[in-house]
């Protein structure tokens, strides 16, 4: 046995079930941004919120993140920096040549 209390385990169950319902229902979310009249620019960045959101919670309850050192934190924020940076690079190149023409 490894040592849980039944406690401890409903509790744990409850959790995933909560986060469970959460990515359910963000995933109605983004189904239901594709139906919205707004520009497809929009809808993508609506989407990928969401789908960041889903990818956080996946990350800190199902993979444990939740209960990691600082460590763990830093790499992840420094990961989620870089891809920022990696994003908002052509973007922003794209941006200062329209606004000049």
């Amino acid at each position: 046995m490894s040592g849980h209390t039944v406690e401890e385990i409903r509790s744990e169950m409850r959790r995933y079930w909560v986060v469970g319902t959460a990515l359910f229902l963000l995933t109605v979310i983004t189904v239901a941004v594709s139906y919205l009249d707004v520009s497809q620019g929009v809808a993508i960045a609506i989407a990928l919120v969401i789908a960041c959101l889903k990818g956080g919670l996946v990350a800190a309850v199902f993979m444990h993140l939740i209960s990691e050192k600082q460590a763990i934190y830093s790499l992840l924020l420094l990961t989620v920096l870089f891809f920022i940076v990696l994003m908002l690079g052509p973007m922003g190149g794209r941006l200062g040549s329209t606004a000049l023409g």
